[in-house]
């Protein structure tokens, strides 16, 4: 990914995950909505609104990787935190079965058997062991085909639109197709609402990418209202498109529309963009082009897809054994390749292609939805408890989502408590309704919570709700191997040389650096008062951070926050990211009679109260009385 992300970044990468969601999620919604598929997009697109503003106020405050667990981790306690990330896993390893599936039916515009079984799941088997291989060597991503990827896919989605308002969009067709209560049933229309969530998968992707983000106060909240804005957009009016081509009919006696028929029955439950593109009334070479086009990019956007969710059921497993959620085992890394290789082989590749081995992609969705709906109400019961602890807190956080009401002096937030209800109500729906998915889904929670329990018990030694930190390494010969280093970045601090003593450490090592520029703001002042002056000199110095990286080829993320004091938010940054040592630049200073400190005010305080190593970078150049 990119060093330094701002919202643009943020967007286009989220959105090139979240945005893959349509290639299926029309389709899988459309079986059980039918003639309400618009609708249903659009009140789910409600609650993933008040989902996103319950993210970026979240991440907001706690800029690292984990979502909801993080959330509950602040909020409540590691017993609450793992149940998140336990289905969160869930999320991911779902994520990568439905992405994967879904790749061979839009390349069935080469080879028609590729739409069917068994040939869907022998090519989905393939992409998830070709990318869990590809992730265990270690080869990155290309941040910038991503984007441009992304970028593309929304304009090609925005086309669609258009092209089929122009040419088919119909509302009396639109109103033709709602049979209340008979196409769809109540208990199918019910289910529907979350499936339909299957169109924001990948909505953890910004709260993962927090770390990567220079001001993430700033950044992560605008980033999830571009994505809010777009997805929905799309959503609102794709499906209308999609109707209108493909109404409801009467086939074989039942009232139900081609969308969610699978191919064998003539229908485009597994592609459902190619089968809107071959009913938008193309005809000859354009039609036969366009669908070349669309399942090209198809198949590369949910490669991609898919691929994120193989990077992201490796990196909440690493996050969960860091916090002893897990076995250590899942934090070895692969003595040659330095990447989580168990994790990458168990919950990236065994468990999604057990998954989709019975080839029931109705059954892959609302697997989905059920672990998404747990996921998503901790989290907003998480920022709700958050906003409780704020009444005794004596700083209030720097970004907080609207609206809220003010009672006995808490802010509670509004969009919290409806995307609780809301996904709450739809999880308990899941589980009501569908068996197979009820006894899936709860096993797969149980499960984890027994193991949890056992391992904590009888292997860490402690209770069930008490954070504990695996240390930093393992064994004799990774003990002075850093892979997580904080760097300072501080006025009148001789920050240079704490970078280049940082670089060499981390040459060696392929450790990533933090560069955290802090700005004081004086007590007189709010927090989030407009500094552009300090705003862009610091800018301008982690720029210089991020440039010296560069020249030792090692990574250096650059990061700006505010607080009132730099040693406390020095001390707070390292906790949140579990660093491994600080380095600090400091000008050396003469000793006095009276006992004066060697180093700074804000030097001392971190040699006082860091939670890890500190390194001191002293300046011989420059002396200071």
């Amino acid at each position: 990914m990119e060093r330094v992300l701002g919202t643009p970044a943020l967007f286009a990468t989220a959105y090139g995950n979240v945005g893959s969601s349509i290639y299926y999620a029309l389709g899988l919604t459309a079986v059980y909505a039918l003639g309400l598929t618009p609708l249903v997009f659009v009140v789910a697109g409600i609650v993933f609104a008040a989902t996103a503003a319950t993210y970026a106020e979240g991440t907001a405050r706690f800029p690292e990787a984990g979502g909801s667990a993080s959330f509950a981790r602040h909020a409540f306690d590691e017993l609450i935190s793992f149940s998140a990330a336990w289905a969160q896993m869930l999320v991911y390893v779902v994520t990568v079965a439905v992405s994967a599936f879904f790749v061979p039916h839009y390349l069935s515009v080469f080879w028609e058997p590729l739409n069917t079984n068994p040939w869907d799941v022998a090519g989905g088997a393939v992409v998830i062991v070709l990318l869990v291989g590809l992730n265990m060597i270690g080869v990155q991503e290309a941040a910038k085909l991503s984007i441009s990827l992304a970028v593309v896919d929304f304009a090609t989605q925005v086309l669609l639109v258009i092209l089929g308002f122009a040419l088919v969009f119909n509302p009396g067709i639109l109103v033709e197709n709602v049979h209340w209560g008979v196409a769809p049933t109540w208990s199918s229309l019910a289910v529907s609402v979350p499936v339909a969530m299957l169109a924001y998968t990948g909505v953890e992707t910004v709260s993962n990418l927090a770390e990567e983000a220079r001001d993430p106060v700033r950044t992560v909240p605008s980033a999830y209202k571009l994505v809010a804005g777009a997805v929905f957009a799309i959503y609102f009016t794709l499906p209308l498109v999609a109707l209108s081509a493909l109404p409801v009919e009467r086939i074989e006696g039942e009232l139900t529309t081609r969308l969610a028929l699978p191919p064998e029955d003539d229908g485009f439950a597994n592609d459902p963009i190619l089968g809107l593109v071959e009913n938008l009334g193309l005809e000859g070479w354009v039609l036969s082009t366009t669908q070349v086009y669309v399942g090209i990019l198809a198949a590369t956007i949910l490669f991609i897809a898919t691929n994120a969710g193989v990077i992201g059921a490796s990196r909440i497993t690493y996050s969960m054994a860091t916090y002893r959620q897990l076995p250590e085992v899942f934090r070895r890394l692969h003595p040659r390749f330095k990447t989580p290789w168990l994790a990458l082989i168990l919950f990236a590749g065994i468990a999604p292609i057990l998954i989709i081995l019975p080839g029931d992609v109705n059954f892959v969705g609302t697997l989905y939805s059920l672990g998404a709906t747990f996921s998503f109400t901790v989290a907003h019961a998480s920022l709700v408890r958050l906003r409780m602890l704020d009444r005794s807190s004596a700083e209030a956080p720097l970004y907080r989502a609207r609206p809220n009401l003010r009672y006995r002096g808490v802010d509670w937030p509004l969009f919290a408590f409806l995307g609780a209800l809301a996904t709450g109500a739809s999880f308990a729906v899941l589980v009501v309704q569908n068996p197979t998915t009820r006894w899936v889904g709860l096993g797969w929670l149980a499960f984890g919570l027994v193991g949890y329990a056992v391992y904590r018990r009888r292997v860490v030694h402690t209770t069930l709700r008490e954070t504990v930190k695996a240390p930093p390494a393992f064994g004799a010969a990774l003990a002075l191997e850093y892979r997580r280093i904080l760097v300072p970045i501080m006025a009148g601090h001789p920050s240079d040389e704490a970078l280049d003593l940082a670089c060499s450490l981390a040459a060696e090592s392929g450790a990533r650096i933090v560069a955290l520029h802090v700005l004081e703001v004086p007590l007189d002042m709010a927090l989030d008062a407009e500094l552009p002056a300090l705003e862009a000199q610091a800018h301008r110095e982690l720029d210089e951070a991020v440039a010296i990286g560069d020249s030792y080829d090692v990574r250096v993320v650059a990061r700006l926050v505010r607080a009132r004091s730099a040693g406390q938010a020095i001390l707070e940054e390292a906790g949140r990211r579990g660093t491994e040592i600080i380095v600090l630049g400091s000008p050396r200073r003469r000793l006095t009679g009276g006992g004066a400190a060697v180093f700074g005010r804000t030097v001392d305080y971190v040699l006082k109260h860091a939670p890890c190593r500190v390194m001191v970078a002293a300046s011989r150049g420059r002396e200071a009385a």
